[in-house]
């Protein structure tokens, strides 16, 4: 269908990657893997047309179409999200609109033999095949399907974009890319500002309704659940696995440990073929071998085994002081903004050392009750901190907080106490501040940066009860391991604002829902909440 054909890429001197081909075909979703920086997102953006590369080129049939939501956008702040998302039907609405002006100038020229009525008759002929063409749609209701299953209610519809965030905005693009039904639909990190709910029919659409797919995504379980193929990126060239990620991931191991024992046996043979050399150089009888063994080594090619992150690290938390039984009990809250009732008599206790996670929807309360914790806001009802509690926040702007005007390791030399001083520049590596990135200002720092930086200054605090609000979004999927296994190790109190299930399983054993203004305790771990919330669901379709 779409094929890449032979494209390099040269940045500054430097290849980011050369000769690289393969195609696209119909119904295939790859998940675009490779370490931060190896070009996955450029690559994308070749595919998609946005970029070009150095030579080679991709080819894409006329009639195919290609739909590509990046990572950072915005909305524009001049229609509803009814009228934004009902963009995607442009071209069709504007198509009729021709056709029904060519008809009306038909109706009306009487110059049926020149070349200008020939010229109309052929443009009304070529609109009307592709527009009947195009399956009877009720435009009205798909919008309304979309929005819904991206997390929109219906009273959003008539809001105008501006009054949305981010996140909110980037489920509007992903609203008009879906609603084009494109051949093909390229994804840069599309699960970052959506809940469990969102994420679950993003993958239900992906996988029923979607022609073909190609994600770069940090969420492990949603590029399991959807991907059927895997291309690495790494080393300037790539690999193509017909295989979903968690596969991947063990072909990949078994190919490096072919690589290394090529490499190993290679590295023998040239030391032996040295040795022959070097033994005999000056010996007679044996001059043509020995030329012959040079121009040998001159020839070879070399065996590379490709890089993998050995950087590991085993990050962990400093030992918590110990507070009371109950770090945290709330009863009968309440929270409304104007009209808006958020939560209304909720109730819930966490015990000392649980591992606990707020999930539901955008909007249902999660960030308000941790901002209620936090005593940021004014509420109705009862909120006790327990004994000789000592919070660490993590919030979704916690990287606005950071101090700009420090380097990045003076930020984590502030705080950073006892033997985990000698290990500084090992844990900044680990999150990926390497070599000289360690010496720049906070201030020059991307956003995904500033995150990971002030991960870094949490995980080095001496607490017992640890709040972390949507901690994952800017990690890949190396640093959330890191993160997880300190998180799992943590010997004091966890609350987990998170909609990313591949780091909630192992990690919470218990779950709060936010969901109809109220707060619902499970008992279950995120894997028994979710098969739950499964059948939920479908008597919530039944009783539809």
């Amino acid at each position: 269908m779409i094929t890449v054909d032979a494209i390099k890429v040269e940045f500054g001197g430097t290849t980011l990657f050369d000769n690289v081909s393969f195609a696209i075909n119909e119904n295939d979703k790859i998940a675009l893997m490779g370490k931060n920086g190896a070009g996955k997102s450029t690559l994308m953006k070749i595919i998609a047309g946005l970029a070009k590369p150095t030579s080679g080129a991709v080819s894409v049939p006329k009639e195919r179409t290609i739909a590509y939501l990046p990572q950072h956008l915005l909305t524009e702040d001049n229609a509803t999200v009814f009228e934004e998302s009902s963009k995607a039907f442009a071209t069709i609405f504007s198509m009729k609109e021709e056709m029904d002006a060519i008809n009306e100038e038909l109706t009306v020229r009487t110059d049926y033999e020149s070349d200008a009525y020939m010229k109309l008759i052929e443009r009304v002929s070529e609109l009307s095949e592709k527009y009947y063409a195009i399956e009877e749609i009720n435009y009205e209701a798909e919008v309304e399907k979309i929005l819904l299953g991206l997390g929109f209610v219906r009273s959003d519809f008539n809001r105008p974009t501006s009054e949305f965030s981010g996140g909110w905005r980037m489920r509007i693009e992903l609203a008009k890319l879906l609603l084009q039904k494109p051949d093909l639909i390229l994804l840069d990190e599309p699960t970052n500002h959506m809940d469990i709910e969102s994420v679950q029919w993003l993958e239900e659409f992906l996988i029923n309704s979607a022609n073909a797919v190609m994600v770069i995504s940090h969420d492990r379980a949603f590029v399991d659940n959807i991907t059927n193929r895997t291309i690495e990126v790494t080393m300037g060239r790539i690999y193509d696995y017909k295989a979903k990620y968690s596969d991947y991931l063990v072909l990949r191991q078994e190919r490096r440990a072919h690589q290394q024992k090529a490499y190993d046996e290679q590295q023998k043979m040239i030391a032996e073929t040295k040795e022959f050399i070097e033994r005999f150089k000056g010996t007679y009888s044996k001059t043509l071998q020995v030329q012959s063994r040079v121009k040998m080594l001159e020839k070879l090619d070399m065996v590379q085994v490709d890089e993998v992150d050995t950087s590991a690290l085993n990050l962990r938390f400093p030992p918590s002081p110990r507070s009371g039984q109950y770090p945290l009990t709330v009863s009968d809250l309440s929270k409304s903004y104007d009209d808006h009732v958020v939560f209304s008599n909720a109730s819930l206790v966490v015990e000392r050392g649980e591992k606990v996670a707020f999930v539901g929807r955008n909007g249902e309360g999660k960030s308000t009750m941790i901002k209620a914790i936090m005593g940021e806001i004014d509420f109705e009802g009862g909120l006790q901190l327990g004994h000789n509690v000592k919070i660490g926040y993590f919030a979704q702007n916690q990287a606005s907080l950071l101090d700009e005007s420090l380097s990045v390791f003076e930020t984590i030399d502030v705080i950073a106490e006892g033997d985990i001083r000698t290990k500084i520049k090992d844990i900044l590596g680990a999150f990926m501040f390497g070599g000289d990135d360690v010496t720049k200002r906070v201030k020059v720092l991307s956003g995904g940066e500033k995150t990971r930086l002030a991960m870094i200054k949490l995980l080095l605090e001496p607490v017992n009860l640890l709040i972390l609000d949507e901690p994952t979004n800017h990690l890949d999927m190396k640093t959330k391991d890191i993160i997880k296994e300190a998180l799992k190790d943590f010997d004091g109190t966890l609350i987990l604002v998170s909609h990313d299930r591949d780091f909630l399983d192992g990690l919470v054993t218990k779950v709060f829902e936010f969901g109809n203004k109220r707060v619902k305790e499970h008992f279950e771990d995120i894997n028994g909440f979710l098969a739950m919330k499964k059948m939920e669901n479908l008597k919530d379709i039944e009783r539809k």
